[in-house]
């Protein structure tokens, strides 16, 4: 099936929900940064938008930013996990991206202030949020910033790409597996508070398939399920289970970690 990492290395308003809630004080900037794309830039141009950055915390089911709508915030993730959200107009939804404390949620350029799908907290968390139009502004003063922002947005293109495919050719089993990791390494923690219902509608397919395929890794001893979460007790056997689509995604967000260019 297509790995879109190896062709990319090849080529190198909603209302306000009251379930966020603004913390009174700004981020201090203490290290280390929490957020891996803030962790990255010179302290020069941390300096420039760390008074701008409130720090807020996330409940589950949050939204972000809705399809279509004008995108008000920007959220570097310091905790938690969101999905980018597909929403079709009989109510059926897929999920088609997630973002953890490696990245950013509603970040905007070149005028783009709006995206096809919606953004919503999947598990609680914190992050640093920013005015939209704010940071667009402030990016014409850190050339190393918007270096990092380009390229974390190509990386997540390639990984919405890679799960369309994987949505597309693989079973549900290998599909479960691959988002359990996924999800697994973005949260400090074995434990996953989701259900059956938030797995079949991220992974687009009916509840009882999932709870099947779910039934298998926990009868095999690699997964515990209990009311409303699942706890993850063999790594190594959830990856031998899922299929090539996380090896490939996750050699994509390695990608993340490389050094900025020297004119950065």
């Amino acid at each position: 099936m297509p790995n879109f990492a190896s062709a990319f290395e090849a080529g190198n308003e909603m209302k306000v929900n009251p379930t966020v809630r603004a913390a009174k004080s700004r981020y201090s900037g203490a290290k280390p940064r929490p957020n891996g794309i803030l962790a990255v830039i010179p302290e020069s141009e941390y300096e420039l938008i760390r008074p701008d950055l409130e720090t807020v915390s996330v409940r589950r089911d949050f939204l972000l930013y809705d399809g279509g709508g004008r995108i008000a915030f920007t959220y570097f993730l310091t905790s938690g996990l969101a999905s980018l959200v597909v929403q079709t107009s009989d109510g059926r939804s897929v999920e088609v991206a997630v973002v953890g404390r490696e990245g950013v949620v509603g970040a905007t350029s070149f005028g783009i202030h709006r995206r096809p799908y919606r953004a919503l907290m999947q598990i609680p968390g914190n992050a640093l949020r920013i005015p939209a139009d704010l940071l667009e502004e402030k990016l014409q003063q850190m050339p190393a910033l918007g270096g990092v922002l380009n390229r974390y947005v190509l990386v997540r293109g390639l990984q919405i790409a890679q799960i369309a495919a994987c949505n597309r050719l693989h079973e549900i089993d290998q599909r479960l597996a691959r988002w359990l990791l996924m999800c697994h390494d973005r949260v400090d923690s074995d434990l996953l508070p989701v259900t059956h219902e938030l797995l079949a509608q991220m992974l687009g397919t009916a509840r009882p398939s999932v709870s099947l395929a779910a039934g298998v890794l926990q009868k095999t001893g690699v997964i515990e399920i209990s009311r409303g979460a699942l706890r993850i007790l063999k790594r190594h056997e959830l990856e031998s289970a899922a299929c090539e689509c996380y090896q490939a995604i996750r050699q994509l967000h390695r990608t993340l970690e490389a050094p900025l260019p020297a004119n950065q």
